[in-house]
């Protein structure tokens, strides 16, 4: 069985600042689009059977860049709904709330559409694209499945892959523009490598 290679889009003028970004459909800026350019070398490595994205533009944007043919639009696969907090930094957020914790506190709702998710929510979502992925790699012949979405999605996926609760989703860091792979070992699902960007 194929592994599972997560694709976090590349940069967006509101990633670079740090304001959270689920439902805002930003584009990548122009080193956006360098980012995702340079995924392809690392990209043709591997036995790629098929890609799912995000809906959002930047991880379409960053599948098209990255040579990745044909992705399969997953609606499920959007990020973190961040409710009242989208647009907003961490920073700008503790000056009221010192001790919140998206991991475990979720959002407050946002404008109509836009409740926000909690942990446990996010993590059930999470949960029905594993299931998808599970089917695609059992069709896949050895294939690779392909995940292109946002950090704080990807990094709940890792963690439900692995068998932790979503909030453990913290212990990942995740930059844009960068690859991840997650396999098997002994019958185990395992990290088999994090957060790369291409050398050179």
């Amino acid at each position: 069985m194929g592994d599972v290679i997560l694709v976090r889009h590349g940069a967006t003028d509101w990633s670079e600042a740090g304001r959270h970004t689920s439902y805002t459909d930003r584009p990548l800026t122009p080193n956006g689009e360098r980012q995702a350019r340079a995924l392809a070398g690392m990209l043709a490595e591997h036995p790629i059977a098929v890609t799912l994205c995000s809906p959002m533009l930047r991880a379409r944007s960053t599948a098209k860049l990255a040579g990745l043919e044909n992705p399969r639009i997953v609606e499920d696969m959007h990020e973190w709904d961040y409710g009242g907090y989208e647009g907003i930094t961490t920073a700008e957020i503790h000056r009221t709330r010192p001790d919140w914790d998206l991991w475990t506190d979720g959002v407050p709702p946002g404008p109509e559409g836009h409740p926000g998710e909690s942990p446990e929510e996010i993590g059930a979502r999470t949960d029905r694209v594993l299931a998808l992925v599970d089917k695609e790699l059992r069709a896949a012949d050895g294939g690779d499945v392909v995940l292109v979405a946002h950090a704080h999605f990807l990094r709940v996926v890792t963690a439900r892959y692995l068998g932790l609760p979503p909030a453990d989703g913290s212990l990942f860091m995740l930059a844009t523009g960068t690859i991840s792979r997650l396999g098997v070992e002994h019958g185990k699902h395992a990290m088999a490598a994090w957060n790369e960007r291409p050398r050179g």
